[in-house]
């Protein structure tokens, strides 16, 4: 298995695909993540078409078991981001 791309990487990666200079595909990058984030904290979907979405969902609060006491716990309610693939994305991995 091949190791993760990371942010430095991916800024590369842009950068040589659309023939930007790396300081301005950064941007790029750090533009398009700042914006996912900002819509979704406002509750917002970000629908990429052919790409997948990425949607805010909710989590009820709970009770719990401690593993290593038993001992029961409160899990608190918390929203959670998650990413659902879309067709073209499913497509290009399943090859």
């Amino acid at each position: 298995m091949e190791k993760p791309l990371n942010k430095q990487e991916l800024i590369s990666a842009v950068a040589e695909a659309a023939d930007l200079p790396k300081a301005k595909a950064g941007d790029v990058v750090d533009a398009v993540f700042k914006t996912i984030e900002e819509t979704l904290s406002k509750g917002q979907e970000v629908r990429l078409v052919g790409f997948g979405s990425f949607v805010t969902a909710q989590r009820k609060a709970a009770k719990g078991r401690n593993p290593r006491t038993g001992e029961e716990i409160d899990i608190p309610a918390s929203t959670s981001v998650r990413f659902k693939p879309g067709k073209g994305l499913k497509d290009a991995v399943s090859k």
